[in-house]
């Protein structure tokens, strides 16, 4: 048995992450950039099947959660995950 000293920073901070993916829509975008490497938003419109206003809604969350980055290829934002840690949650999620 593992005992752990309480941080709460870093249980805070894990708390943020699953706060944010916890809504049907950005959980499908971030399996969405799991599953196809860097996309840019039509791509997940297509794939939600919801207005692009709202994609750029909750893409505007996942990247205020720094889960997700954005990369400007001339007039296209092309978005992917982060880090290998939410790579991890989504794997074990799906």
């Amino acid at each position: 048995m593992h005992t752990y000293k309480t941080n709460p920073e870093f249980f805070e901070q894990k708390s943020e992450i699953l706060k944010a993916l916890a809504h049907p829509v950005r959980l499908c975008i971030i399996q969405t950039l799991y599953n196809n490497g860097p996309t840019n938003v039509t791509d997940m419109h297509n794939c939600l099947d919801k207005p692009q206003s709202t994609i750029s809604q909750h893409i505007s969350k996942l990247k205020s959660a720094n889960i997700i980055i954005g990369k400007r290829q001339g007039t296209e934002i092309t978005y992917s995950i982060k880090n290998d840690e939410i790579k991890k949650i989504i794997q074990i999620l799906f």
